[in-house]
């Protein structure tokens, strides 16, 4: 396939149209012209017929003509007379050949009507003729008149001629507004580009907004939802960095000074083992928070890639993770409800999205945790519930955001993982706080979802 840049393809496009019509007028105006002046021979005809009919009923014979049959082919408008007697089979008029008379003879004695049309073909020319049915003192008599098709034809040529002269002045005048509508179309896509080459420049500071052009608008007003994400993007993933480093950067340098301790021969705390407990502490910590950062980018890779979609009862995970975390606050008792309940999409996900919850959850419950999963409609509900103090009103709206750390939090990575696991299952996280404690509400769709959706799709 030829590829075409815009101005040729404007080109292309222009020229095919022209193409295209003067084709159309080539096929569809001659043949409309021939039919429109054919009848118009056979009005000349019968007008010409008319003039020797006497109004009082009879039938004047017309004069003979100085033209013989042949060389009335070559007079435009010129129209031959002759009479047939019936009864008789005398000619008088104009003289033509005997295979024509035989023929004009023969549809005349056929003919019903008073006045009829025809045709002939002879020595590759078109013959029109009338016959016109008379009644004359002598009987029944026909009067015929013809015509060539030289004053058709000499109007088709003529017509065509002139029509072809004005198509061709006006594809020379279509040239003008041709150069006006390639710049018109290629100004936004220029426009459109300079942006693009600046967005390639990671400068994407400045708005697009085309008005006025429908098409060019709705397509400046993608352009502009793209930049905002990309804007977004980039705010994010500075954002995370200059998060991941300063939490990491805390425990590097406690492990750092401690190990430099050690290696001086000075213990920062009793003995040794406690000082390695130190170094152990803050290197598990700084691991779990890589494990974050790495499972929260995974997530973002995961939104083009199939999950491994299933249906499997709810209380399959939450046992699992209640044996897990009884140990961790053995003062805190964790129930679990609906464990029935068929759960729809990729286990492991929603393993960590629920391990999360309940992980977020321990830090602030009292005595009791409740995991609850049920059925209403086409969703899955589950919940998270703690009997720990109320989330201030001004954290609820950004509780999912990435970084975003309670009083007790500790990477502040946790919830956006979970609200990240929800977007790629179709689903929403939100959460409440309710007399007695606080809810973490998950909704899942029971159906695979046709596409993953971005951060900030």
């Amino acid at each position: 396939m030829i590829r075409l840049n815009l101005t040729q393809r404007i080109w292309f496009s222009f020229i095919a149209i022209l193409l295209f019509v003067g084709l159309l007028i080539g096929i569809i105006y001659p043949l409309s012209l021939n039919s429109t002046l054919t009848e118009e021979t056979y009005r000349i005809i019968e007008q010409e017929q008319t003039r020797y009919t006497n109004p009082y009923g009879q039938h004047m014979i017309p004069p003979n003509s100085e033209l013989d049959f042949i060389e009335r082919r070559e007079a435009e408008r010129s129209v031959g007379h002759l009479f047939l007697m019936n009864q008789f089979g005398t000619l008088e008029g104009d003289p033509v050949p005997n295979e024509v008379l035989s023929e004009m003879a023969e549809n005349a004695q056929e003919q019903v009507a008073r006045r009829g049309r025809y045709e002939l073909n002879f020595n590759d020319a078109t013959l029109f003729y009338v016959v016109f049915k008379v009644y004359t003192t002598s009987g029944e008599a026909y009067h015929i008149s013809y015509m060539w098709d030289t004053y058709r034809d000499q109007m088709v040529n003529r017509l065509w001629s002139r029509l072809s002269v004005i198509m061709l002045i006006s594809g020379l005048m279509s040239l003008l507004p041709a150069f006006w509508l390639k710049s018109y179309l290629k100004s936004p896509l220029t426009t459109l580009g300079n942006h693009f080459e600046k967005i390639a420049e990671r400068n994407w500071k400045e708005p697009f907004r085309w008005e006025g052009d429908q098409d060019f608008e709705k397509l400046s007003n993608q352009f502009e939802i793209m930049r905002q994400n990309l804007i977004r993007y980039d705010s994010a993933q500075k954002t995370f960095i200059q998060h991941a480093s300063h939490e990491l950067k805390t425990p590097i340098m406690v492990v750092k000074s401690y190990a430099q301790s050690v290696k001086d021969g000075i213990l920062p705390k009793n003995n040794i083992e406690e000082t390695m407990d130190v170094i152990i502490q803050e290197s598990e910590r700084m691991e779990k928070r890589v494990r974050d950062m790495l499972y929260y980018t995974k997530l973002d890779s995961l939104q083009e890639a199939p999950m491994e979609w299933k249906e499997f009862p709810f209380g399959s995970i939450a046992y699992d993770l209640e044996n897990r975390f009884r140990v961790a606050r053995d003062d805190v008792h964790i129930q679990v409800k609906g464990d029935s309940v068929k759960v729809h999409g990729d286990r492991e996900q929603l393993s960590v999205l629920l391990e999360n919850l309940l992980e977020n959850g321990l830090r602030y419950a009292e005595s009791t945790m409740i995991m609850e999963a049920k059925e209403e409609d086409d969703r899955i509900i589950m919940t998270v519930w703690n009997d720990g103090e109320p989330i201030p009103a001004d954290e609820i709206d950004h509780i999912f955001t990435p970084f975003r750390k309670g009083n007790k939090g500790q990477f502040g990575l946790g919830l956006a993982i979970v609200n990240r696991i929800c977007e790629l299952h179709d689903g929403s996280p939100s959460v409440k706080n309710e007399e007695g404690g606080v809810t973490f509400i998950i909704s899942l769709s029971k159906e695979k979802p046709k596409t993953k959706k971005g951060p900030d799709a």
